[in-house]
């Protein structure tokens, strides 16, 4: 079988990784220009289709037969060519309603504010209305947004905030007092800004994986004609966020980030980098440019190169000691990663050729609570870093 995932630009999917789990069949990336959607349709030169952003109504015109719920919803990203007919669906109704439950988010009854009015953001709206939501809004560019500052569950339909694009949302989430749930349709960064503002305020949130997962299945099912095991969905989303998360390194100057960075992108097959490095690699070391400039001017430059490393996926990342320091990496170091604390005696701290290690009791006190804060989980170094980088395996995995 010959399957594909059209799209005018295909750079953040994971679909194909996904497929590939799914079954045996061919699945690859076709970008594909709006004046090139005829002779490719044309062609027929396929036997399944997933379509995704902007192409999820515009397929439609070239479909011989549309699904209920395709029709129902007004978009496709689903296609099978059957015998040189062309049948389209909407497995991400199904995707949708597996992110809700997964999520525990409560629908009925419930105001539910879309951002976002495209392909998306109909198929977000079947879902809720049929869950039974008290109502359903759209807020667009054109709305107002202080309209909305009542909703109970917010759905971000819109690419804003994917990857490589991140840090970015179309509201500010945390002007929703009522809001209960921040789901988001976004899988790359794990942590979009709205889902992250959202966990700072204490509520329910969830990525767009899950949705990806389950409307792939469901896709892979249509492609296949054959049954897939729903328990596949779990194994194949475990996998996936395994793959591409990065794990970020925090701790003191010289308690082991970058010993056993590499020993950890040795046991997972992740590039490994260091921030420190990757600043030198500009022309300067850090040393130097605390010396020369200050620490204000090296800690711009640093958060620079961490908004740049920890947006991409599958890394190992050794960061500078006190990058913790500045508010502003919090949210760029736990965007797409797995924080690790590791934690070092401050007796056996390595503190040559490091100009703001002179007093480490001071800094300790300073950035130990900031460590804390920004992880995701905490571990103690062992004497052997094979061991300090096997126990956070360990703990990732669960």
């Amino acid at each position: 079988m010959k399957c594909y995932l059209i799209a005018k630009k295909l750079g953040h999917s994971f679909s194909k990784l996904i497929h590939n789990a799914l079954s045996d069949y061919s699945y690859e990336y076709k970008e594909l220009e709006e004046t090139e959607l005829d002779g490719f349709f044309k062609e027929k030169d396929f036997d399944g289709l997933n379509v995704t952003i902007p192409y999820k109504e515009t397929v439609i015109d070239y479909l011989d037969f549309i699904s209920p719920e395709a029709e129902k919803i007004g978009a496709v990203n689903t296609v099978v060519n059957r015998r040189g007919k062309l049948y389209g669906y909407n497995t991400d109704y199904y995707g949708f309603l597996y992110q809700v439950k997964e999520s525990g988010a409560e629908i009925s009854g419930k105001d539910v504010v879309i951002l976002g009015r495209g392909g998306a953001a109909k198929t977000v709206s079947c879902v809720c209305s049929d869950m039974g939501a008290k109502s359903v809004r759209f807020l667009t560019r054109d709305s107002n947004p202080e309209e909305f500052y009542d909703g109970q569950i917010v759905v971000n339909a819109t690419p804003v905030g994917m990857f490589p694009d991140t840090g970015k949302s179309v509201v500010d989430i945390t002007k929703f007092t009522k809001c209960e749930a921040v789901l988001d349709l976004v899988y790359n960064p794990a942590n979009t800004k709205i889902i992250l503002d959202a966990k700072k305020m204490g509520i329910k949130t969830s990525n767009g994986l899950g949705m990806l997962v389950a409307q792939a299945k469901k896709a892979g099912e249509i492609f296949t004609d054959c049954e897939i095991p729903d328990v596949k969905i779990d194994e194949i989303k475990k996998e996936i966020e395994f793959k591409t998360k990065n794990i970020v390194l925090v701790g003191m100057p010289g308690c082991g980030k970058t010993t056993v960075g590499k020993k950890l992108a040795s046991l997972t097959g992740k590039e490994f980098c260091d921030s420190d490095d990757v600043i030198s690699f500009l022309g300067r070391t850090p040393q130097e440019i605390i010396v020369s400039d200050g620490e204000k001017a090296f800690r711009k430059i640093e958060t620079d190169v961490l908004s740049d490393l920890c947006k991409k996926s599958g890394l190992v990342i050794a960061t500078g000691g006190g990058c913790v320091t500045v508010e502003e990496n919090h949210d760029v170091l736990r965007q797409n990663g797995y924080v690790v604390f590791i934690e070092r005696e401050l007796e056996n701290l390595e503190t040559e050729g490091r100009p703001l290690s002179t007093d480490i009791g001071k800094l300790w006190q300073k950035r130990e609570p900031l460590y804390r804060g920004v992880a995701d989980m905490c571990v103690k170094s062992a004497e052997n870093p094979d061991k300090t980088a096997e126990e956070i395996l360990k703990r990732i995995k669960g």
